[in-house]
């Protein structure tokens, strides 16, 4: 009834617990007994403003967008507003033209697109631990590529040591299987550990790429989601860093530019997932530029979001003023939530200033409080009885298990909620792990 592959993912499915999670979401109206989600990735502390700015827009949509408009990969509109405004934020090397820019419905399709495009069945994708979990399916579902997971054993996974890493996962995957690794994507700023990779570490990997012929992929959908950290100053902490484009970076003598490719889009900075609005940006790579004017059909993006997203990065001002309020909102949320988790001695990843999240060991804490399971909850184990208390208290986080967590017990905390709300959250994740 169904082919191989198709049979596996409907196995896979089935041991998702993500259905059921958004079946019985808390609200306050309709579902005060769901679950308080503050697990899925999602901005919603501006989401009263940028609705109110797009209604009083009353576009007088020109009927083009009833078509199939100018392609699959956005209309020419949309693709020189998305330039001009990286341009302006991201400070390229060299502006971002039209060109450039190929837009998609939400970046797990662009990551999609471009597994498929740069490497063949069975090739090797590197990503470093621990990653957003949703990027094992974006790049190898349906392309059928191998993620090759790279572990870093207790040294920093943005820091210098981590080229070294990157490049013995590398040799490995090629010695093992005889395969070529064709892409090695990063998550700048990082999800889950909140924090931007150094110029330094980047400039490392771009030479790790040009010394194997691999292609550099940085998904920077979090890049204007930064802040400033009034809270982690001892020194035993990693120092915040600020954001830096890849595409900011001069790659005379460090990589053929031909192998490095950007991604954004208007679902984290302006917390609007709904929108379906991605963008893979490759500013010299024509052959993956004709690749994707092949696949763009595959990820049409509505004519009324493409519209709607080009009014939006038009609009220096109103951007401007909403970047600076959502960072204001995030840094409050964040610091609200690190302080609660450091008045209650439980451990979480320090240094962050991007991103809505906390990476924290709830393990370590609920191991304290119960010294005598310490011997029965080792390994998975000991994530998934968290989980199970967790759901059991009404509150959703993301599991260590699907974020490639190299211990266990972490789990990921979205912060970019209002206080009262994290609050609620907060104390039934310290009820599960402390009752």
């Amino acid at each position: 009834m169904a082919s191989s592959r198709g049979q596996r993912v409907a196995i896979a499915e089935s041991k998702s617990p993500m259905s059921a999670i958004f079946a019985n979401l808390y609200d306050k109206d309709s579902n005060p007994g769901g679950l308080y989600n503050v697990g899925i990735a999602e901005n919603v502390l501006m989401h009263e403003i940028l609705l109110e700015y797009i209604t009083k827009q009353q576009p007088d949509l020109p009927t083009r967008y009833l078509t199939y408009n100018q392609g699959g990969g956005g209309s020419m509109r949309l693709k020189a507003a998305i330039g001009r405004f990286l341009t302006r934020h991201f400070h390229p090397v060299a502006p971002i033209q039209p060109d450039h820019v190929v837009v998609t419905n939400g970046l797990a399709a662009a990551l999609e697109h471009l597994s498929w495009a740069l490497a063949d069945p069975g090739d090797g994708i590197l990503l470093g631990r621990p990653y957003y979990g949703a990027f094992i399916p974006d790049l190898s579902l349906r392309s059928a590529t191998e993620v090759v997971e790279v572990a870093f054993d207790g040294c920093d996974p943005l820091g210098a040591s981590a080229a070294q890493k990157y490049e013995q996962a590398l040799l490995d995957f090629q010695h093992r299987t005889g395969k070529q690794v064709r892409v090695l994507v990063l998550c700048h700023p990082h999800n889950p550990l909140g924090r931007c990779y150094p110029r330094d570490t980047i400039i490392q990997l771009m030479r790790l790429c040009q010394k194997y012929g691999v292609h550099l992929v940085s998904d920077e959908i979090y890049g204007l989601s930064t802040w400033q950290n009034q809270i982690d100053n001892d020194t035993n902490s990693p120092q915040p860093v600020e954001f830096e484009s890849v595409l900011s970076i001069d790659t005379t003598d460090l990589i053929d530019n031909r192998l490095v490719h950007c991604l954004w889009g208007l679902s984290k900075d302006f917390g609007a997932n709904g929108l379906r609005i991605g963008a893979i940006i490759s500013q010299t790579n024509r052959t993956l530029h004709a690749i994707l004017s092949g696949t763009s059909p595959y990820s049409y993006v509505s004519g009324l979001s493409d519209h709607v997203a080009a009014s939006l990065l038009e609009d220096d001002a109103f951007t401007a003023q909403y970047l600076h309020q959502n960072r204001q909102r995030i840094a409050t949320s964040f610091h609200f939530a690190a302080r609660y988790l450091k008045d209650r001695g439980i451990e979480y990843a320090t240094g962050c200033n991007a991103g809505f999240f906390l990476w924290m060991n709830l393990g370590k804490k609920y191991l304290e409080v119960h010294p005598d399971r310490l011997a029965e909850l080792t390994g998975d184990a000991l994530t998934e009885e968290i989980m199970r208390l967790l759901v059991s208290k009404k509150v959703f986080l993301a599991s260590g298990l699907a974020f490639g967590s190299e211990q266990p017990g972490w789990f990921r905390i979205v912060i970019s909620h209002p206080v009262d709300f994290l609050q609620e959250a907060l104390r039934r994740v310290e009820a599960a792990v402390c009752e």
